[in-house]
């Protein structure tokens, strides 16, 4: 399995958009924590967020490659279940169903992290350690807030046996553990 630095140098090297590298680092810490919390492969997981958008900015002109591309850079890299999450977080385009936790959370990660760093960019002090998860459910239930962040992905959460208030204190924890490199 690809080591993190090296995974990190994967991405910085394929994405170009600051905003993208720091969206792949808040994945990463989320599906750290998350992993944590479900007594899995911390590494597995936390390099399956990191890259999961490696291809992002090459495949944004073409969603039916989005995942698929990643995942042929990837071959070799990272073990098959990461390679199918990859896939199954694109999987309106990819055809690929996700069926495991792993593939459902990267799913739930990778919309939740919007919804969290939307939130504490509409905080005064711009700060993520002044979000509260009473002010992410209050966000989660306002579908005029962060329009782009896909609810129903988020939800998916109940699909690996994790409550909403559960996952987005977990996600939260995550991101501002990462605050510094998020610049929030």
């Amino acid at each position: 399995m690809i080591e993190r630095d090296d995974a990190l140098n994967l991405v910085k090297r394929y994405l170009k958009k600051e905003n993208m590298v720091k969206h792949s680092l808040a994945v990463e810490a989320i599906m750290r924590e998350l992993a944590k919390a479900l007594e899995r492969d911390e590494e597995l997981w936390g390099l399956t967020g990191l890259l999961h958008d490696l291809d992002y900015e090459y495949t944004s002109e073409d969603p039916n490659e989005h995942g698929i591309v990643t995942c042929q850079v990837l071959e070799g890299l990272l073990p098959e279940e990461g390679l199918d999450a990859i896939k199954a977080h694109n999987y309106q385009y990819t055809g690929k169903t996700p069926i495991h936790t792993l593939e459902k959370a990267l799913i739930a990660a990778d919309a939740v992290s919007g919804l969290i760093i939307a939130t504490a960019l509409v905080m005064p002090s711009k700060k993520l350690a002044d979000v509260k998860i009473e002010t992410l459910l209050k966000k989660f239930d306002d579908k005029t807030f962060a329009k782009g962040c896909d609810r129903r992905r988020i939800s998916i959460c109940y699909d690996f046996g994790v409550t909403l208030r559960d996952f987005l204190q977990i996600s939260l924890k995550a991101l501002q553990g990462i605050a510094s490199d998020l610049g929030l």
